[in-house]
């Protein structure tokens, strides 16, 4: 299953993502990610109508330098009451007035992917037989054409989740969304949702949010705890006994505040068999992080290997820490730790784990190791 390959001088290690917001991106912010990171920057230099503009760190390309074999690619679109009457909340690239408006949008990000299969770019993953074949082949694939002394491409597998479930109108629509491909999903997003409060909010789950979770177990849907308040959480996870993961979520022990997980929510994760991935923000990385404040220079890498390690040291081994980078968020490298420029930085890991002790097998388990195993037992036949 694992072919490593070099690229130069440099050592690359696969690496699974399990979170990126690539269709978000390129509907919301009109970007192209067939370029070139370089070339995209060039692009969009001189744009001042959001901070990352001119900053992105993926692309497809990049995304293929990087290692990253399978990601998990979201679909995100809010309309809560949060976002539909509290200014703090309204964004025109995420929020909208109603759930119909936002069910929509969903659905065009989730053709885009459609669309980019189609032109053999990507591999929408629905079964674990599928994740299987995608990911050997690319090993495979990497093998021939490194013996060649070519350069491997090969379609980026693509695991479909929805970030704050919004766009779904009723619990009998999420069938819709399981025949197109939907896998996992969070039940919300930032502020109060329709089906759960989330981060920056409190509450428990709507009525609606609890008939849903009924039809996640019914149909197989993961379910993604990341962005859930505290107490949406933690009844959620009494309610749902299904596969249960952290797409990208940091510890609240080395950074105060919602948006981190505590000691005791990585304990029940991990009790669960979760996977918990790591997330790039610098304001999750270090405390005291602001936005549009602090310096990227303030934060590395090395910042974002405790909490990996804290994750470790709970589990008692290294099973349930991994990656989910997020590095396309709505951000880039005004807002990310200062010794990535882009995501393929994140081989910088391998290097920065040995030196804390890990040995080989289990940096590969946080590269990739977990999710293809947590997925493999998630996923359908």
């Amino acid at each position: 299953m694992l072919c490593r390959r070099f690229i130069g001088e440099i050592f690359l290690r696969p690496i699974f993502d399990s979170h990126l917001d690539l269709a978000w991106n390129a509907l919301s912010y009109n970007r192209d990610l067939t370029l070139e990171v370089a070339e995209l920057r060039r692009r969009e230099a001189g744009m001042t109508d959001a901070p990352a503009r001119g900053h992105n760190t993926v692309t497809l390309p990049e995304l293929h330098r990087a290692g990253v074999r399978v990601c998990v690619g979201t679909l995100l679109a809010r309309s809560g009451p949060e976002q539909v009457f509290k200014p703090m909340y309204k964004r025109m690239d995420v929020d909208y007035a109603t759930p119909t408006i936002a069910s929509a949008t969903a659905m065009g990000q989730l053709a885009f992917y459609e669309l980019l299969e189609r032109q053999g770019l990507i591999r929408i993953l629905r079964t674990r037989g599928e994740l299987t074949e995608c990911w050997n082949v690319a090993a495979q694939k990497e093998h021939r054409e490194q013996a060649r002394g070519l350069n491997a491409e090969s379609a980026l597998g693509v695991i479909v989740s929805m970030e704050g479930t919004d766009p779904i109108l009723e619990p009998g629509q999420l069938q819709y969304w399981w025949n197109r491909g939907l896998r996992a999903a969070g039940l919300a997003h930032f502020g109060r949702g329709r089906h759960a409060y989330g981060t920056r909010s409190d509450g428990p789950l709507s009525e609606e949010g609890i008939a849903l979770l009924k039809e996640f177990k019914r149909l197989g849907i993961i379910l993604d705890v990341t962005h859930l308040c505290d107490r949406s959480m933690s009844q959620a996870m009494d309610l749902f006994d299904g596969p249960v993961l952290a797409s990208h979520h940091n510890c609240r022990t080395i950074v105060p505040g919602d948006r981190q997980l505590t000691d005791d929510q990585i304990r029940r994760l991990i009790s669960r068999d979760g996977v918990i991935g790591a997330a790039l923000d610098a304001a999750m990385i270090v405390p005291g992080w602001e936005r549009g404040k602090s310096s990227p220079d303030s934060v590395g890498l090395a910042d974002l290997v405790k909490h990996i390690e804290h994750v470790c040291q709970l589990a008692g081994n290294a099973k349930h820490a991994a990656i989910g980078s997020d590095l396309d968020g709505g951000w880039g490298t005004e807002q990310t730790a200062g010794d990535l420029n882009t995501i393929a930085d994140l081989q910088k890991l391998g290097e920065l784990l040995a030196g804390r002790g890990y040995n080989e097998a289990e940096i590969d388990q946080i590269f990739f190791g977990n999710w293809v195993r947590f997925f493999m037992g998630a996923l359908p036949e």
